[in-house]
């Protein structure tokens, strides 16, 4: 599926996503999910911008970044917006994380959950977590692999304080020829994997979905996304990156 021109300006940008996301989300007879856009390659200064357009969902993959922009913005009274940890966790910065995110789309291990359990009882912050499932089987990922997914939900299920929200996931890039097969194979098969878990282990009485990046968000809503994080196609053009 190939994705059309970017506009070239911010507030253009981030108008045709979103109609993007309704366009998919009509065609697939659903609800739009949460747009998160994804910051990580953007300046404060630009994401400051796309805060005060309207965007309320911002998500970053380093600690230390989402630390230095949500500064910003409390010193440049920005509007409210939700902090989303996108990237992988350490424990050693999971306090940190705990203290300046919304949600953590990244919990991978019942240690790391149990830790944030722990630290969201000692500064009174509870982040929405995410488990990240892997389908790559690649060794330089992140992620647990579909066997081990029900275990890991039901000890992260009974911890206290730490809102079970899902389950998230990151596709394989598309082939040289946009090929997005595989793709809507991994997206199907979380929402498989999600529909057979016991669904009262999750916060809202079922797991939400957290897939669909900028090269296949349309695909990942077609599926049954309830989040997609979506940066390249915001800042790309702007020289914020890919």
């Amino acid at each position: 599926m190939s994705s059309p021109a970017l506009p070239t300006g911010l507030s253009e940008r981030w108008n045709a996503v979103r109609a993007r996301i309704e366009a998919a989300a009509s065609r697939a007879g659903r609800p739009a999910p949460v747009f998160v856009a994804v910051t990580k390659t953007a300046s404060a200064e630009a994401t400051l911008e796309l805060a005060r357009l309207g965007q309320s969902d911002l998500g970053e993959n380093r600690v230390q970044a989402l630390e230095l922009k949500r500064s910003h913005f409390a010193e440049q009274q920005a509007p409210r917006v939700r902090w989303h940890m996108l990237g992988h966790l350490q424990r050693n910065k999971a306090r940190r994380a705990v203290e300046a995110s919304f949600a953590i789309h990244s919990v991978d291990s019942l240690a790391l959950g149990t830790a944030l359990s722990r630290l969201s009882g000692e500064v009174g912050a509870h982040p929405e977590v995410f488990v990240e499932v892997d389908y790559s089987g690649a060794e330089t990922r992140t992620g647990v692999p579909e066997n081990e997914v029900p275990e890991l939900v039901a000890g992260l299920s009974v911890l206290q304080g730490l809102p079970l929200a899902g389950l998230m996931t990151i596709a394989p890039l598309p082939d040289f020829d946009g090929d997005t097969r595989r793709a809507r194979q991994v997206f199907r098969a979380l929402r498989r994997l999600a529909e057979r878990l016991p669904q009262d282990h999750f916060s809202e009485g079922r797991p939400r979905l957290s897939m669909g990046m900028s090269g296949d968000f349309e695909i990942a809503i077609e599926e049954g996304s309830d989040l997609v994080r979506i940066g390249g196609a915001l800042f790309a053009e702007a020289g914020e990156g890919p």
